[in-house]
């Protein structure tokens, strides 16, 4: 049963539930089902963030249901140019964003469950987790073949990944999250989570390809609301609770003091970008010199998303070496990003307003750099 939170019935929620007025700060009676309204997936981590930080776990347990419009979200220790194709993320207006717990890159639409299991740190346990998810599954379909593997996935037939599993420990409270696929565009996941750069060097943590399939590829009848409704009420069963699952607007400040603050934290290029271990790029890409191409050499250093070292090679023929040094030395300390980059190129395109030739080669360069960021 779905209780929307509304400013009236929320007060009477929080009353029953022994929360405090000023929001879900405190004791939850014996545990809570929540379900996100909001698509936003930096609202919808921000969640996660505030319940980790903010509520009393103990003895009360707390299940949170969320889906997000397109997304991609990497683990807290990976690097985006080396699990995702951000060029067409761009283009497609697809969201990135870097979760605080671990774990492997995952694709988000409205096609995809995303669960959040909040207990004490002493109570994590992610297979009791999972044997929970396929009781669920079962209920609904008792013909499905779905098991849980040591790497904490459910396999689907005992081949297609259909949920991969991270969690955050902290020092009194833990939560495992895991996703589950159920009607997920495949082109797009299999499209977005497939990086076309080359050279990285990186030791962020990288994720392991795995084959994949939807849940309503193997019974039309298994849909998104189907299969939440299904895994709230085997958490109700084994927790002993109300079959209630409880929406929740993740913007609403009166119920999640100062998680407005959290969410943009999660949305800040310092955060998403800036947290990537450091990395090198050794590449090259090759521009037409009238009948010819020739070849230019990239070499940069990246810390903090921030560019420390850049070494761009072209034929001294082509652009001369004082303009090369110039422009490397212009990246230093800049954003690896594209449109940091074009801000620093047309900086520079003033520099030489009455040369063409010298203009188009820049013009050229930058173009090549954006297509590595």
């Amino acid at each position: 049963m779905l209780i929307p939170f509304s400013i009236k019935n929320c007060f009477q929620f929080l009353c029953n539930r022994q929360v405090p007025a000023a929001g879900l700060k405190g004791t939850v009676k014996n545990g809570l089902i929540l379900q996100s309204i909001s698509n936003d997936v930096y609202q919808n981590l921000a969640v996660e963030d505030w319940i980790h930080d903010h509520m009393n776990l103990e003895g009360n347990p707390i299940l949170f249901l969320w889906r997000n419009s397109p997304s991609v979200v990497i683990g807290r220790h990976q690097n985006p140019w080396q699990e995702c194709n951000l060029n067409l993320m761009r283009e497609e207006g697809i969201k990135l964003a870097r979760r605080r717990s671990g774990g492997g890159t995952v694709y988000h639409d409205m096609g995809n469950i995303n669960l959040t299991f909040f207990t004490t740190k002493s109570k994590y346990d992610r297979m009791k987790n999972l044997k929970l998810i396929v009781r669920a599954l079962k209920a609904v379909q008792p013909q499905l073949d779905v098991q849980p593997t040591k790497r904490f996935d459910l396999l689907l037939d005992g081949q297609f990944k259909i949920s991969g599993t991270a969690s955050k420990i902290g020092r009194t409270t833990a939560y495992h999250h895991c996703t589950l696929l159920c009607s997920t565009d495949g082109t797009f996941l299999s499209t977005l989570l497939k990086s076309p750069y080359q050279g990285i060097r990186s030791n962020a943590t990288a994720s392991i390809p795995s084959l994949v399939k939807n849940l309503l590829e193997k019974d039309p009848t298994l849909t998104c609301e189907v299969l939440m409704n299904a895994i709230a009420a085997e958490y109700a069963a084994y927790h002993g609770i109300d079959n209630h699952i409880n929406l929740i607007n993740p913007a609403d400040e009166t119920l999640f003091p100062g998680i407005n603050s959290k969410a943009s934290e999660l949305q800040a290029w310092e955060w998403i970008y800036g947290k990537t271990p450091k990395f090198s790029i050794n590449t090259s890409f090759n521009v037409f010199d009238g009948q010819s191409h020739l070849e230019i050499k990239v070499h940069i250093d990246i810390k903090n998303g921030r560019i420390q070292v850049c070494n761009i090679e072209a034929p001294h023929h082509w652009l001369p070496l004082e303009v090369c040094d110039k422009l490397n030395s212009s990246y230093i300390d800049s954003k690896f990003c594209p449109i940091e980059t074009t801000t620093l190129t047309n900086i520079l395109l003033r520099t030489c307003p009455g040369d063409h030739e010298l203009y188009c080669k820049w013009n050229i360069l930058c173009e090549k750099m954006k297509g590595i960021m």
